[in-house]
């Protein structure tokens, strides 16, 4: 069986070391690059399964990094775990407004780091569904990785696509946080329920006219409906 590839992005070789010397003992490839321009190389010459970015890089950061990576067609849906000792709530969501799937902040355990590896890489893997949603003028391909509004096509990216697909998939039911994190992100351990919010808040800004769709069911959670106005 292939063991899953996974890129390091850090410039400390001593916490390099030390996460690829655990993935190793536990069933993953890891490979190292120590700044962005080693890492491009890497994704070049061979795409890996993740990316455990470092925030604070020599040359471009890890932020600047995550938004180029899910520019590029190739690299837009590639598993991004931001490794930050930025802990304060603006910084995280700083990184998931990057790209980033999710973050880990320093110092972390090898059983944390390991869990949310397995995590985001459980999200890589799409659920079931069929490849074309459509709930009133709002449209999801799953072929194709578009969404559209009365046929105009919506730019969202991938985690928001995700949750958006499950919601139509589900259109009229309440979901929960805690839900909505089994069910797109696959593991919700260590990730905390602010996260769904964050993601649901980028949804709506770019489904623009057909927000409102994604209603909020106070004390409840989340669900999508046709009978809102837009």
């Amino acid at each position: 069986m292939k063991k899953p590839r996974i890129l390091i992005v850090e410039d400390e070789s001593s916490i390099a070391e030390l996460i690829a010397v655990n993935l190793r003992h536990n069933g993953f490839e890891p490979i190292w690059a120590e700044d962005g321009a080693s890492a491009q190389r890497e994704i070049d010459a061979l795409m890996p399964d993740m990316i455990l970015l470092d925030w604070m890089l020599p040359g471009e950061s890890g932020l600047q990094l995550a938004r180029q990576w899910r520019k590029d067609p190739r690299t837009k849906t590639m598993p991004i775990l931001m490794l930050t000792a930025r802990g304060d709530e603006p910084d995280k969501v700083a990184g998931l407004d990057a790209g980033a799937d999710d973050y880990i902040t320093k110092p972390f355990s090898t059983q944390e780091m390991l869990a949310r590896i397995r995590a985001v890489l459980r999200r890589r893997a799409p659920e079931a569904a069929s490849e074309r949603v459509e709930i009133g003028e709002l449209a999801l391909d799953t072929a194709t990785h578009r969404v559209t509004w009365q046929g105009t096509p919506l730019k969202v990216g991938p985690t928001e696509f995700k949750l958006l697909g499950f919601l139509m998939q589900h259109a009229e039911r309440v979901h929960s946080r805690a839900q909505l994190l089994d069910k797109v992100w696959g593991d919700h351990v260590y990730i905390e329920e602010r996260t769904v919010d964050v993601h649901v808040k980028r949804l709506r800004e770019s489904l623009g006219p057909a927000a409102p769709m994604v209603e909020t069911v106070r004390g409840a959670g989340y669900r999508l409906t046709a009978q809102a106005t837009v």
